[in-house]
């Protein structure tokens, strides 16, 4: 059975040498030889059972089959480029949807979404947060911000981009700020610790890692979410604990104070995409994200 068309390339080669009117400008064009350009027009009139082009003098001429053709292949070829850049055009222009935590999003975003919208201006993107569990294969979503530890699974492709370093802060507004200066860290055993219920192995994590007995932590005021507990440390309500990098901008501006310094958690900050998704806008975020971590 035959085919209903010829050829794609055999029809874009010979768009070319119908509009130049020369095999030798149409291999130029196509940056193909002049024997190869020659080759898909003789299995095109092969195939079409028709001569497309006559011989004039030294160069040619179509034929009334090759100028009825020709229309035809000119006008589809057109609407296919249009149509081809259409697509690309709303691929470039749909937004970019980002899940991350909603305390990450408010304290080192935020304040440097500006930057990065200057940065990545093609990049249309849109933040999406949360303080829950966060689901990176939900339908819609890009990519997702996540503090965790490898393996990655297999289904999607992990941009790792700092590792997570957590400890006590405190406002120097807190009531007891003075007496906590210049103390080694097992003074905290006597301290009631504010804390997080989204997060309530924090304090345990932090006390191994410093050689403290966990067992001994005393919990003091709860918190639902880890931005309600910065904001009761920056109001001087008492000691808290939080990743490094979420109150990396009030350590250099003096409002919050880590005396004992920030310990590992084993988590990694880590831009997370569905293998699915295509990943050149996402390799070029955790390029930005990376670079803009590094720099703080």
């Amino acid at each position: 059975m035959a085919r209903e068309f010829p050829s794609l390339n055999a029809l874009r080669v010979f768009e070319s040498v119908a509009e130049l009117e020369s095999v030798s400008q149409a291999a130029a064009r196509l940056h193909v030889t002049h024997g190869a350009v020659s080759r898909q027009i003789r299995l095109l009139e092969q195939e079409l059972g028709v001569a497309l082009f006559d011989k004039v003098g030294r160069g040619i001429r179509l034929t009334p089959a090759g100028q009825h053709l020709q229309s035809a292949v000119k006008d589809a070829f057109e609407r296919l480029r249009l149509a081809c850049g259409e697509v690309r055009a709303s691929e470039l222009a749909a937004p970019f949807l980002l899940a991350c935590p909603g305390s990450l999003l408010a304290r080192w975003f935020i304040p440097r979404l500006d930057r990065l919208n200057t940065e990545l201006p093609a990049l249309n993107l849109h933040l999406s947060a949360s303080e829950g569990e966060m689901d990176p294969r939900r339908p819609g979503v890009s990519a997702t911000l996540l503090f965790a530890a490898p393996p990655w699974p297999a289904d999607m492709q992990v941009y790792p981009l700092a590792e997570e370093r957590i400890g006590p802060v405190f406002s120097p507004r807190f009531a007891r700020a003075a007496g906590l200066h210049n103390q080694p860290a097992a003074v905290l055993l006597q301290e009631p610790l504010l804390h997080t219920q989204s997060r309530p192995q924090a304090w345990t994590d932090w006390a191994k890692a410093s050689g403290l007995d966990p067992a001994q932590i005393q919990q003091g005021q709860g918190f639902e979410h880890l931005y309600y507990l910065l904001e009761a440390a920056l109001s001087g309500l008492g000691v808290a604990i939080a990743p490094q990098l979420l109150v990396a901008d009030d350590l250099a501006a003096g409002r919050l104070l880590a005396p004992w310094g920030f310990v590992a958690t084993g988590n990694q900050l880590s831009l997370w995409v569905p293998a699915r998704q295509p990943q050149a806008a996402a390799r070029e975020l955790a390029e930005w994200l990376k670079g803009a971590l590094c720099a703080d």
